[in-house]
């Protein structure tokens, strides 16, 4: 059964706003839920029956499996460097390495890297995974768009790494550490990836494209 915390975690994956994390239904659910609904020309109703659960949550491509990574990322949407600061030190130095300070310093590498470390404990790592164009050499390249492909983005004075969750014409729709300052999905032109996408050594490459989707959230342009 599909819990409450799931489906607001989802919402916020997908660009609306449930309102807190917290698994309790409320009024800003509601009114996320109503959102989705109306953009999927669905009964407009609030409530999350089994034609807006099929619609929130649309069958894995037959094959693939989920990548772990990419669980334990959607499972820290919301964190913010200021707002959750400690928690947020603690889980990014729970791999037994951090940059510092996220409050402080550019952490989408130092996301990134707990994620892989935690979940892939066999994966080599970039040289100094805390630079995010260094995850341009990460794993192997991949042919295909694949729900938690590593995308290395080129930025305004630097880079910035996420992974794909979803993508349309012109832009990925990326999960990822320090996109407004917390755990958030958000979109990035296409024209902005630093090479290819890249996936880990030592899980199975994934088989199946993902289709087109919509995000309704702002084009980023720079993640500093």
């Amino acid at each position: 059964m599909t819990t409450t915390l799931e489906i607001q975690r989802r919402l916020a994956e997908l660009g609306y706003q449930p309102g807190r994390l917290d698994g309790i239904p409320g009024r800003e659910t509601a009114a996320a839920v109503k959102q989705f609904q109306r953009a999927r020309n669905l009964n407009a109703d609030g409530i999350v029956g089994p034609v807006t659960m099929a619609v929130l949550f649309p069958r894995k491509p037959e094959g693939d499996v989920s990548p772990p990574w990419l669980d334990l990322a959607r499972a820290k949407i919301g964190l913010h460097e200021r707002l959750n600061n400690k928690t947020l030190r603690d889980w990014l130095r729970s791999d037994g390495n951090t940059l510092g300070d996220p409050a402080q310093l550019p952490w989408c590498g130092d996301f990134m890297e707990t994620v892989i470390a935690l979940t892939l404990p066999d994966e080599v790592l970039p040289a100094n995974p805390y630079y995010a164009l260094n995850w341009r050499e990460f794993g192997v390249p991949l042919k295909i768009v694949a729900a938690g492909a590593i995308a290395p983005f080129t930025r305004p004075g630097g880079g910035h790494i996420a992974m794909v969750v979803g993508h349309d014409k012109s832009t990925f729709h990326v999960l990822g550490g320090n996109q407004s300052n917390a755990v958030t999905i958000t979109r990035i032109a296409k024209d902005r990836l630093a090479g290819p996408l890249r996936w880990p050594k030592t899980f199975p490459l994934p088989t199946a494209e993902l289709p087109f989707t919509t995000l309704d959230v702002t084009v980023s342009q720079n993640e500093a």
